[in-house]
């Protein structure tokens, strides 16, 4: 895997004592087992079961106590389990949550605490960083480290890594793709104790709550993950306790071999080759006239695979780049996707992977200039990437795309009292469809490959700020065709009662993330528009081509009059034309995603399906004739009960298909 202290082109492999194992873990005897892990297999998966719990119960403890929207109602934060270092820091157990942080944890606690130095550490210390180029991820990340002694031994450590909504910088919130360099990301902490023997560190506590704009919701997150941290080194400490300290460290590392086993295994089903991808991030904060490109070429031998990112276009003018760990994990998350997605993810994932990257690209950018804020954006493009290059070689065994980019929203502004207020990632394109795979349709409403967390309900979004959702539904012909159809892209309106300033981030509006696989079609992309506020009373603003006349483009491929999607005829909007756009009250905003990539020949899709697809409206009455060769008759929204196939006209389109006339 990748150097995890030095951004530049090299390889590193895990520094565990099993990197090569002689032998299968299940062909093991009993004997050699319990000498390799120093337990026995039921008692190691004892122990891996109750530390899966650990990290859970720490989860849902902290649920249940945060302030802050982003981790209360969106489940931006991680916790995990980390072995010693005289082992290597190897991070055996990740709770179900974020992936874009669970596949850094391992390297930013190792980062972490080699700088502190372990030597430095002592029972109940917290130490914290966020500096994406330690630990991946943005500055708004912060890791939460806990070491865990045993008869004055350091043996573990226990870790969250949880988003703080406010970490100061030049925008409320942080999300903006038009900041130029680490100075306007925010507050960026190196390693450095939060708690010293479980007493607050005043200094660190002055130092954040001096530079963020919501130090009152930061405090009680705060203190609620200290909890969290001693619940989960009292838990640890207890199956210490009761099963031994060898038998303990001796689970860790079964974890990350099992991983690692499985990966290989994986790994290997690819057929030896080179194999090449690439995936298109629009433009950066700046202008449009650069375009940046992923470039991935997968060298696959045995068990082993290298990813070679060293044709990606430098690192970007703006923060919309990402370090080279959250590269790292986006490779995890992609070949697991594809390949097996029961491989656990711990600290062997990436064991049977080389990742080659030099300094100063998109995907491992470097400081001053080489911001990282948007870094989903970029690590997601690497998956896009590997899914372009693997997905033709795998054939039936590939899976179509996603939607690429979440369209983060992020505004703020005064309410009529005069109370400030702030959203962010709640009424953008956060959530969208997944591709097809040969087991059927994508999903229409999930989160990117590489995210993991929740949407926020109505409701609460609708309490937090002055806004009202209109509209979130699955848009009809925008799944990519295919004999499994990709999911429809997520149509949202949001209506904005008070003067706002919006900053807006869809990155993959120009070419289809949503790749098809199998012969499937690619999802089509989306766009984002403002509609102006309007005199008469606010009505559900329709979906025609009509509709958009009167709007004002933000992103997408537009065609010039209409401003109706349009890939073929249309003009490419920037998204930020306006860094930041400020909007009047009753402004509407929305946003339609990218959608899913279609699975297989669409021509052989079950008719049946196609019909149902029709009425529930993921699918136009032109649209099942034009791309599944499906002629539908009747009149989906007034009368869906009456629909039914032209048998005879499916024929000519099918050559020669009869299935009977079906209702």
């Amino acid at each position: 895997m990748t150097s995890t202290l030095d951004p530049t082109e090299t390889t590193e492999s895990a520094d565990s004592a099993a990197d090569t194992l002689e032998h299968r873990i299940r062909d093991l005897s009993d004997a050699d087992f319990e000498t390799r892990y120093h337990s026995d297999r039921f008692t190691a998966s004892v122990i891996g079961n109750r530390l899966d719990y650990i990290v859970e119960h720490m989860s849902t403890g902290f649920m249940r106590e945060a302030f802050s929207p982003i981790i209360r109602d969106w489940y931006d934060f991680a916790c995990t389990i980390t072995g010693p270092p005289e082992d290597d820091y190897p991070m055996a157990v990740v709770s179900n949550s974020l992936m874009v942080f669970l596949g850094t944890m391992g390297d930013a606690v190792r980062n972490t605490v080699a700088e502190y130095g372990p030597q430095n550490l002592k029972p109940g210390d917290v130490l914290i960083c966020n500096d994406p180029y330690r630990g991946g991820r943005h500055v708004n990340d912060v890791a939460f480290i806990r070491p865990v002694f045993h008869e004055d031994r350091l043996v573990s450590f226990v870790t969250m890594c949880a988003h703080q909504l406010d970490m100061g910088g030049t925008v409320p919130g942080g999300f903006s793709a038009t900041k130029t360099n680490v100075y306007e990301n925010g507050l960026v902490l190196p390693p450095m104790l939060l708690w010293s023997g479980d007493e607050p560190v005043r200094s660190t506590f002055s130092l954040i709550f001096d530079n963020t704009r919501w130090g009152g919701m930061l405090l009680p997150d705060f203190k609620s993950i200290l909890g969290q941290l001693k619940l989960g080194e009292r838990l640890v400490l207890g199956n210490i306790d009761r099963y031994g300290l060898d038998a303990y460290l001796g689970t860790l590392t079964y974890a990350c071999d099992s991983s690692a086993e499985k990966m290989g295994d994986a790994i290997e089903t690819i057929p030896d080759g080179d194999y090449h991808g690439s995936a298109l991030i629009d433009a950066d904060g700046l202008d449009d006239s650069i375009e940046y490109r992923v470039q991935v070429e997968l060298r696959k031998r045995g068990r082993d695979i290298e990813i070679d990112l060293g044709g990606t276009s430098p690192q970007a003018r703006t923060c919309i780049n990402c370090g080279v760990l959250d590269a790292k994990t986006s490779v995890g998350v992609a070949l697991t996707m594809l390949l097996d997605p029961s491989v656990p993810f711990t600290s062997g994932t990436w064991r049977s992977i080389d990742l080659l990257t030099p300094p100063g690209t998109i995907v491992s950018s470097l400081p001053p200039d080489g911001g990282i804020m948007m870094f989903w954006e970029s690590s997601g493009a690497v998956v896009s990437a590997i899914f372009d290059a693997l997905n033709p070689v795998l054939g039936s065994r590939g899976v179509g795309g996603d939607y690429g980019s979440t369209n983060t929203h992020n505004a703020s502004g005064v309410t009529d009292a005069g109370i400030p207020w702030t959203s962010a990632t709640q009424c953008g394109g956060e959530h969208g469809p997944w591709g097809a795979t040969a087991d059927g349709d994508g999903d229409s409403y999930t989160v990117l490959f590489t995210l993991n967390n929740l949407d926020p309900a109505t409701e609460t979004i609708e309490h937090d700020s002055p806004v009202v959702i209109l509209r979130k539904e699955h848009a009809i012909d925008t799944g990519g065709a295919g004999r499994h159809r990709g999911g429809a892209a997520n149509l949202k309106d949001t209506l904005w009662l008070t003067a706002a300033e919006q900053y807006l981030s869809p990155f993959r509006t120009k070419e289809p993330s949503g790749v098809g696989a199998n012969g499937g079609q690619a999802g089509p992309n989306g766009a984002m528009w403002l509609f102006p506020p309007q005199a008469e009373s606010v009505t559900m603003r329709a979906t025609d081509d009509a509709a958009y006349h009167d709007s004002v483009p933000v992103a997408g491929v537009l065609h010039p009059d209409t401003k109706c999607v349009d890939p073929e005829h249309g003009k490419y909007h920037y998204f930020a034309s306006q860094r930041v756009w400020r909007t009047e009250p009753r402004t509407l905003l929305r946003c339609l995603t990218n959608g899913g990539g279609g699975w297989g020949d669409p021509r052989t899709r079950d008719p049946q399906a196609v019909l149902r697809d029709v009425r529930n409206e993921y699918v136009s009455i032109e649209a099942a004739a034009r791309d599944y060769g499906v002629v539908v008759v009747g009149d989906p929204r007034r009368k869906p009960e009456e629909l039914r196939i032209d048998t005879e006209a499916t024929a000519r389109l099918r050559g020669g298909w009869t299935g009977g006339e079906t209702r």
